[in-house]
């Protein structure tokens, strides 16, 4: 029997093709599971992630991997019970001695939807048994805020302070600091080498990060576990490769990042023929570093990238905190055709631990299939359980929600490995130099 708590039961109003990846993993979950045991009792799952799916009917792949996930506020009432068990379990294997945890977010203080998602994870934790404090890095904070939010909670933002080397609010200076801030705007000096475990380390923000190095691990994976279950790796994976330094305001770059799109274009129009996929090919471009939907384009050829104007380079030259875009992600497009009421939308999928503790569609009714769906007018369709966590329902059909959303595990963990085979990697980075 598989454990319950890996993949949750959820329902959907979508239904699709009988597809034959979904029924190959269905026939082979006994491996599979066995599989990412064994993967993540060597190379431990970060504290916490988000994966963007697409589903294109001939191809289901991840596009985007977060490791500071901004939308708990977004997950299903029904699936807390299954939070605050992953939750447990995920502090209990990182810092036994754990009973508090302090929460660093961005430093929002109007931006409401997110400041809903830190209270509802700091919701989860006290639920799981931990005392939980929010220590803002906000420079200009010297005593706690309260913000009233829509949901009509509290949220009481305290200014951080370091003793020694431990950081902490008033008098509570915890084991374990859990970061919901990308670190977008560089590597804070209050966090470096202090002595608590910081969940995940700063080497994983967007200052040192690159989604190309995400997308090399999860290339590597995909390969494994392919072979393990004797299907095409090109069916859960995007292409993807680095392009840069770019410049867009002065075009400098910009030759390359053709040649790179145009290569892209080339490689999936080759699969297309071989497969008989009656769709036109398209890449995403976007920045290789950074979230927040920023700095992303989709092209369908390479005079797409030549012929940007002001308004659009301008666009793509910087992302969150103003930083300028340098390197860039040149990635295969997957086509999403799930639509709810007409609107398209893409699987995201959540998890805490090596465990899946749901998701959320992101919708959009102002896009189209090849469109970058994370921008502003998206709207969130929260996913729900039928009944109980269970295993995926082997009297139904590969693509009826249940065994539909174990395929969407299936794949979220395997971006997850990626996320914990790059974590890993990082630390041993960090040892090397300052050994």
């Amino acid at each position: 029997m598989l454990s319950t708590n890996q993949v949750p039961h959820l329902q959907t109003a979508l239904t699709g093709p009988l597809l034959k990846l979904e029924k190959h993993l269905l026939a082979h979950r006994t491996e599979i599971e066995s599989w990412f045991r064994k993967q993540f009792m060597t190379t431990p799952a970060p504290f916490y992630a988000s994966v963007d799916l697409r589903n294109a009917g001939y191809k289901l792949a991840p596009v985007d991997t977060n490791l500071f996930p901004a939308g708990f506020n977004n997950l299903h009432p029904d699936l807390k019970s299954l939070a605050v068990h992953a939750a447990q379990t995920a502090v209990t294997q990182i810092c036994p001695v754990a009973d508090g945890i302090l929460i660093i977010p961005e430093n929002h203080t109007r931006n409401f939807f997110y400041l809903e998602n830190v209270f509802a994870l700091k919701t989860i934790l006290e639920n799981a048994g931990y005392e939980v404090q929010i220590g803002s890095l906000l420079p200009d904070l010297t005593e706690p805020m309260d913000i009233e939010l829509p949901s009509g909670n509290t949220l009481t933002l305290k200014p951080i302070k370091r003793e020694e080397n431990k950081v902490g609010v008033d008098d509570f200076f915890p084991c374990a600091v859990l970061l919901n801030n990308d670190l977008s705007g560089g590597r804070p000096e209050i966090l470096e080498n202090i002595d608590q475990t910081l969940l995940p380390p700063l080497d994983l923000g967007w200052a040192d990060r690159y989604k190309t190095q995400h997308f090399k691990h999860y290339a590597e994976v995909t390969t494994t576990f392919a072979e393990l279950i004797n299907i095409d790796p090109w069916l859960i994976t995007p292409t993807s490769l680095q392009c840069g330094p770019i410049n867009f305001k002065d075009r400098t770059g910009l030759e390359n990042l053709a040649e790179a799109v145009n290569r892209v274009l080339d490689n999936t129009q080759q699969y297309y023929n071989t497969h008989d996929i009656d769709c036109r090919p398209f890449v995403i471009v976007k920045s290789d570093s950074g979230t927040y939907g920023m700095a992303i384009m989709s092209v369908h050829t390479a005079e797409d990238v030549l012929n940007l104007n002001r308004k659009q380079r301008n666009k793509m030259a910087s992302v969150k905190e103003g930083l300028q875009v340098e390197q860039m992600l040149v990635q295969e497009g997957v086509y999403t055709f799930e639509t709810i009421e007409e609107a398209v939308a893409e699987p995201v999928v959540y998890m805490i631990g090596s465990h899946v503790i749901g998701g959320f569609y992101r919708v959009h009714t102002g896009k189209t299939a090849t469109d970058n769906l994370n921008s502003p007018g998206m709207h969130f369709e929260p996913l729900s359980f039928e009944g109980s966590c269970v295993v995926p329902d082997e009297n139904q059909s590969p693509d009826a929600s249940p065994n539909r959303f174990y395929a969407y595990g299936v794949v979220a963990r395997l971006a997850l490995l990626a996320a914990a085979r790059e974590m890993a990697e990082a630390k041993s980075n960090s040892a090397e130099t300052s050994a």
